[in-house]
């Protein structure tokens, strides 16, 4: 299970390896926020001689579909390095068709962040190739034009991606970043709500932010104890009703047990 999501300027190839070795279940190397338009040409440049050497499997950022930058960042995706590839602004479905076209042995990440992308996730989430959903919540509060938005304003929204990815029988989607990375109680405050709501992971800025998203995705040990009592009971009860710590175990807890046990590896 891929959880903790790192992004890496595509302008700092210094830090590509570093990234690397940060323990993120995958690196992105980001063609777009992150990089100045002025210095993208001389990015693409040093990203694609990378691309070209390294036995490393990256996601790549792209810029967004309706820029000109869009069209420049594509001949990268003929590198094999490219396992993975995010779409930034994502609201047509025919964007990713094209993507999956180039490279359909690349998984393709759709990133909501905005009104139009919101209203379009239950098809983007459906397209081939698709492999999950990731909500840009800071572009997207300021598509919808709301102002200092508390986290818990933004409930609704997070719910319809996690609907949306179920629909589709695809992986929980990723939330959006942290951006305050030197206060740990507010990351591990973000991941606790991601979780509750049904995330599968979360974006990362900073390498400090890597194990704390990881732990915080992963089972505990006491779930992982609780999962295989449960599995225990049921299969001594042959299919039967049975009861274990005082309360029933039917189907959806045994399906619950059965997930923790998935996601413990």
């Amino acid at each position: 299970m891929s959880r903790a999501w790192l992004f890496v300027p595509a302008d700092r190839p210094e830090r590509f390896d570093k990234a690397l070795a940060s323990g993120a279940d995958r690196v992105i190397v980001d063609l777009e926020d992150a990089v100045a338009p002025a210095a993208r040409p001389a990015a693409r440049a040093a990203l694609a001689a990378w691309l070209a050497s390294t036995p490393a499997r990256v996601a790549l950022r792209l810029n967004a579909a309706d820029t000109a930058d869009f069209e420049a960042d594509l001949p990268l995706l003929r590198h094999a390095a490219v396992h993975t590839v995010v779409l930034p602004k994502a609201e047509e479905v025919v964007v990713l068709a094209r993507l999956h076209a180039l490279r359909p042995d690349a998984a393709l990440v759709p990133l909501v962040e905005s009104a139009a992308g919101l209203a379009a996730a239950r098809a983007l989430a459906a397209m081939r190739g698709v492999e999950r959903l990731a909500f840009g919540h800071i572009d997207f509060q300021v598509d919808l034009g709301l102002r200092g938005a508390h986290e818990d304003e933004l409930l609704p929204w997070r719910c319809e991606l996690v609907l949306a990815s179920r629909l589709a029988r695809i992986a929980a989607p990723l939330d959006g970043v942290t951006t305050d990375f030197d206060e740990p109680a507010v990351l591990q405050a973000d991941v606790a709500r991601a979780l509750r709501l049904g995330f599968g992971g979360k974006l990362c800025i900073h390498p400090r932010q890597v194990a704390a998203v990881r732990a915080g995705f992963a089972p505990t040990a006491e779930q992982v104890a609780w999962a295989q009592r449960v599995l225990q009971a049921a299969a001594a009860a042959g299919g039967g009703a049975v009861a274990l710590d005082g309360r029933m175990v039917d189907k959806p807890v045994v399906l619950r047990a059965e997930a923790i046990l998935r996601d413990a590896g």
